[in-house]
């Protein structure tokens, strides 16, 4: 089989909408999709296991890491350093391995702007409305209302950069935005800069019955 270039796939979405099902989803109809595990500054909690649910560095580190180009993204979250290290990626991309990434608008953008950007899918997941949206959050039963409220006010400014993204799905039927998201990855894989070998096949192909 012909080894095609690997896609990084953007998955964004305010909170509630359904990003993290999908992504599951996703996963779970090619387990050889690589969830981009990212590097933090903050420290492990009980059960957290180095390079699966995060690659722990200290903020020395991490400014190493920036300075030294060797993050597609980073940000400060409450005072804690979050960054998508590009090393694993780009060993993915080579095997032909598309990596997801669960990040925000910010992220995104960044991702879009790196040497990587012509490999980059960015797809935003919108909810069927706003009062669905407030009560899959209320669903969930963590939040105060005050969170709920914050939460609510993000979520409408994140979603002001729907236009960000090359593709929007809205989340009405799980099963449905699944199948939606299935086919954008289907088809960007088929995409003639996905195949490097196209070019040498053709060669052969237009040589083929010609006089040596």
């Amino acid at each position: 089989m012909h080894k095609r270039r690997g896609l990084l796939i953007i998955l964004s979405s305010p909170s509630g909408a359904g990003k993290s099902t999908l992504a599951r989803r996703l996963m779970a109809w090619d387990p050889e999709i690589r969830f981009s595990v990212s590097a933090t500054t903050r420290r492990p909690r009980p059960g957290e296991v180095e390079g699966r649910e995060y690659f722990f560095r200290t903020p020395e580190e991490f400014r190493r890491m920036i300075a030294g180009g060797e993050m597609l993204e980073h940000a400060e979250v409450f005072g804690n350093h979050y960054g998508s290290p590009k090393a694993p990626v780009e060993a993915a991309m080579g095997q032909g391995r598309d990596t997801l990434f669960d990040i925000d608008w910010q992220g995104g953008q960044q991702v879009r702007n790196s040497s990587l950007a012509k490999d980059v899918v960015s797809i935003f997941v919108l909810p069927p409305s706003m009062e669905e949206l407030e009560s899959r959050l209320r669903a969930r039963g963590q939040d105060s209302e005050e969170v709920i409220a914050q939460r609510m006010a993000k979520s409408r400014a994140e979603i002001s950069h729907w236009a960000e993204y090359d593709y929007v799905l809205v989340n009405r039927d799980l099963d449905a935005c699944v199948s939606e998201l299935i086919t954008i990855i289907t088809a960007e894989r088929m995409r003639r800069i996905r195949q490097p070998w196209l070019s040498d096949f053709v060669r052969a192909l237009t040589s083929e019955g010609k006089e040596p």
